[in-house]
Parts: structure tokens; sequence; C-alpha cells
């Protein structure tokens, strides 16, 4: 482009240069250029032309080219006359390079690229199959959400700064719409619920076990491990007394077990009359208990079971 403009440069100074020689020789007085310039006689027309448009360009700059020459030179110099002939044949050469005034380049219109703006609903909240969730609005618009395969009626409306609670089935992902954007969240499994049992006395490690200590303390702990325990239904089967549930510092669920076979020594033999089967070969009774945990909403069921170890109701 740099070597461009100074080509067409060169060549505008060059036919002026031409141009002002030519005025010299011919017409040896005091002249106005542009009015030179539109004489058909003094060039050809189509070097007229281009230098009338040169000239229309400098003079919009503001550039004034009246030319005083002396009044005394009249006198045509022959040879000025010929040279000035072979500079018209350069100039038949050199005319098509002239550049016509250039058009004023239209400003293209800076088009906007569209803002992406930041979803006001965290892709890193997470969402859980079969249970209620939480959708945090902390942008400034409102969002919705979106099953995929129902685009037409939102699970939930979020306003700006605001929070709210939906459910969701068997959606592997849901969408959040603001404005003319949207994005894609994923929705986790729900996981079925975990069941912990453990012993937490150790009096039944001994050889002589009795109901009697076992119906009064704790034997087993139980806890229910849930991302949703609220929807948990949790039943039992044994001769078990059961208290709970309490909440741990992680929000699960705690059970304390003791034994139930017998308030007294008399009831104790009726028991045993009844479940004489139940006897080991080591001489102790064996008593089994299940926990049977079922999530309402995903229908998953666990059960798991521990057993109690006695020999005597009481010493």
């Amino acid at each position: 482009m740099i070597n461009k403009n100074r080509d067409s440069k060169f060549v505008i100074y060059q036919v002026l240069y031409i141009f002002v020689i030519t005025v010299l020789a011919l017409k040896g007085a005091d002249l106005d250029l542009r009015r030179v310039a539109l004489e058909e006689d003094t060039v050809q027309k189509e070097v007229r032309d281009s230098l009338i448009a040169v000239l229309d360009s400098l003079y919009a700059l503001g550039i004034d080219f009246s030319i005083k020459i002396d009044p005394n030179v009249v006198v045509e110099n022959e040879q000025m006359r010929q040279q000035l002939s072979a500079l018209n044949k350069k100039l038949e050469i050199i005319k098509d390079y002239v550049p016509p005034p250039k058009e004023e380049e239209k400003k293209e219109e800076i088009v906007e690229e569209q803002i992406q703006t930041q979803s006001p609903i965290s892709v890193k909240q997470t969402y859980i199959q079969h249970t209620w969730n939480i959708a945090r609005n902390t942008g400034t618009v409102a969002a919705n959400i979106y099953d995929p395969k129902n685009m037409n009626n939102p699970l939930a409306v979020v306003p700006a700064g605001q929070e709210k609670r939906f459910d969701l089935t068997d959606q592997t992902e849901v969408i959040i719409k603001f404005g003319s954007q949207e994005e894609r969240i994923k929705v986790l499994p729900n996981k079925a619920p975990e069941v912990k049992i453990e012993r937490v006395t150790t009096k039944m490690n001994s050889s002589d076990i009795y109901v009697k200590d076992l119906q009064r303390i704790t034997v087993f702990k139980v806890t229910i491990i849930d991302q949703r325990p609220d929807q948990l239904k949790t039943s039992w089967t044994g001769p078990i007394s059961v208290t709970g549930p309490t909440k741990d510092s992680n929000g699960n669920l705690i059970y304390n077990v003791s034994l139930k076979v017998a308030s007294t020594e008399n009831a104790f033999d009726d028991w045993l009359d009844r479940n004489g089967s139940l006897r080991e070969s080591d001489g102790r009774y064996k008593v089994n208990f299940f926990f049977t945990v079922v999530d309402e909403k995903s229908k998953d069921r666990v059960q798991v079971g521990d057993s109690f170890f006695f020999t005597e109701f009481s010493n």
C-alpha cells in the first residue's frame, strides 16, 4: 500500500511539472493553472481530464496553484516546443497511471459481538435424579430450568437473587435458559441408601452372655447414609428395641439397637420353649434382626442385618 501511494504521488508531481513547463512555454503570462487546464487546445482531452481530477482534489485541500510569470518572457522558444512535444508523448504513456480521486470509503458498521453472559445459576450446582433439588440464582436476570424433553413448560422459574426447589425424575440433564442464552447441566444418579451396622459393646465377647444386660444397653448402632434422607422409609424386623433416628454432623440417620426378648426370667423360659431351635452348637442362642430402607421416589431398596448372641437371662 505504501509503494502504491508513493507511485501515485510521483506521477502526480511529474504531470504537474510537465503542465507547468507547458504553460511557461506557450503562454508566458500570469495565469491561473485551473483555467489553463480547462483549455482544450493545451493538451489532449484524456490528459486534460486526468489533470482536472487531480487539480480538483488539490484545490479541495486548499492548495493554490496560481503562478506568477515574468511578463517580459513572451518569445516562444522553439527548442522548448520540441521538448514539450516529446513530453506530451510521455504523457500518453503515463496518463493511465494517474489514479482517479478516491471516493470516500464507507465506514464499516461495527457489529458488536454478543457478549456471553455468565450463567446466573452455577453449572457447579449438583442436581440429582428422583428427588428434590434447589437452584440458586446468583445473577441479575431470571432463569428458567427445563427438561430437554419438554421445552414448553419449565421445571422451575428462578428470579434473580433467589432460589427455587424443584423435583427431578429420570432426567440425565437439565437446561438453564437466561435471556437468549442457555446452559446444559448434567443430572447425577440418585445413589441407593447405604446402611452400616456396627457393634458398640463387648458384652457378647464372653462365654456367658446375659439377655438382661443386652436389653438395657445399646448393642448396635445403625447408620443410614443418603443424599436425601428425608425421603427414606426405614423399617426393621427381629427381637430388637430401636431408638432414633438422630442425625450426626454429616446429616446421616442414626438408630440405636438393643435386644428385646423377654422382660422376666419366666418370660425368657417361655421364649426358650418356642425357639429352642435357635441354639447353636456352642450353647449360645442366636437371633437375627434386619433393617430395610426404601427410597420412596427412586424405589431403591436396601436391607442389612446382624445377630445377637446370649446364653442366659441373667447371672
